[in-house]
C-alpha cells in the first residue's frame, strides 16, 4: 500500500495537530484524511472515510478510545488501531503484550518510526496482526476497573505548553536548556529562543525529573544533559557552561554540593 490512509482523533486541538505534524515527518507517504475531536464524530468519520490506520486519544467526549475501538472491531473489516494515550502503566503493559501499538504523550518522532514499521508491515500482511477476538478481548480488559491500589506517584512532567509571541508552543521536555524564574512567569529557553509559561519555579520544579533537571539556584533550573562543564568565575562563584547556549549561569552556594564531583 503505497499511500495508506489515517485518521486522528484527540478532543485537545493542539495536540492534534502535534501528532498530524510529527506523521508528516516519520511517515511522509501517510494520507491523514480527517481529524476529529471526539468519538463520536470519529466514528462518523471512520463510517464515512474508510481509513486504514486510526489514532484513537483514549479519554474523549462522546465516546472514550476504548469504546470506538470495541465498535470499530465488530465486524471484521476494522482498521488498524493505534492508541495514543497518558493512561494507566497496566494499559501499556497490556498493549504491548498484545502486540497492539500504543503511544505515550507527548510522542517522539523516534517511538512514532517503530508504530510506523509496525503498522507498514501490517498493512502489507494480507489479515490483520491482531484477529478481532483478541482485540476485543484485550479491550473489555482495559475498560474493566482496576483493583483499588495505593495511587502511583504522578510521572515526570513530558511536555509543557508556553506562550511565543502570539502564539501558544507544544514544547517536548527533552527540548529545554533551562528554566529561569521571571517575576510572576517563568522563562523557558531552548536552543534558539526562549518562551514564557504562567507555572512558578516551585511548583514546575515538583514536576521535573530530578535525575534529567537540577536546581543550581533558587530561580534556575538547569537540564542535566545541557551541561557542559562548571568553573570558578573571578569572584569565587561556581559557574555553569551549557552546550548549546553561550549565557552561562551562576550556581548558587546552596546548591553547588552536586557538582563537586565534577
Amino acid at each position: 500500500m503505497d499511500h495508506p490512509r489515517a485518521l486522528i482523533a484527540d478532543d485537545e486541538p493542539h495536540l492534534l495537530d502535534y501528532l498530524q505534524t510529527q506523521l508528516a515527518t516519520a511517515w511522509p507517504q501517510l494520507r491523514i484524511v480527517g481529524k476529529a475531536g471526539n468519538g463520536i464524530e470519529a466514528l462518523r468519520l471512520i463510517d464515512e472515510l474508510a481509513p486504514d490506520v486510526v489514532f484513537l486519544d483514549i479519554q474523549m467526549p462522546g465516546l472514550t478510545g476504548l469504546d470506538l475501538a470495541q465498535r470499530l472491531t465488530s465486524d471484521g473489516n476494522a482498521p488498524h488501531i493505534v492508541f495514543v494515550t497518558a493512561h494507566h502503566e497496566y494499559a501499556v503493559d497490556a498493549f504491548e503484550h498484545a502486540a497492539l501499538d500504543y503511544l505515550l504523550k507527548p510522542t517522539t518522532v523516534e517511538r512514532l518510526a517503530k508504530t510506523v514499521a509496525k503498522l507498514t508491515l501490517a498493512l502489507r500482511a494480507p489479515a490483520p496482526a491482531v484477529a478481532p477476538d483478541a482485540l476485543r478481548a484485550l479491550l473489555q480488559q482495559l475498560a474493566a476497573p482496576m483493583p483499588l491500589a495505593a495511587a502511583p506517584a504522578p510521572a515526570p512532567l513530558q511536555w509543557i505548553r508556553a506562550a511565543h509571541g502570539d502564539e501558544t508552543r507544544l514544547i517536548a521536555i527533552d527540548e529545554v536548556i533551562y528554566f529561569q524564574s521571571n517575576d510572576k512567569y517563568t522563562s523557558v529557553f531552548l536552543q534558539e529562543g526562549e518562551c514564557l509559561i504562567r507555572t512558578p519555579l516551585s511548583k514546575l520544579r515538583e514536576q521535573l525529573d530530578e535525575a534529567r533537571f537540577w536546581q543550581i539556584h533558587r530561580s534556575v533550573i538547569v537540564a542535566a544533559k545541557s551541561v557542559a562543564g562548571t568553573h570558578t568565575d573571578f569572584r569565587g562563584r561556581l559557574v555553569v557552561k551549557l552546550k548549546e547556549r553561550r549565557e552561562q549561569l551562576t550556581v548558587s552556594r546552596n546548591y553547588a554540593e552536586q557538582f563537586k564531583q565534577m
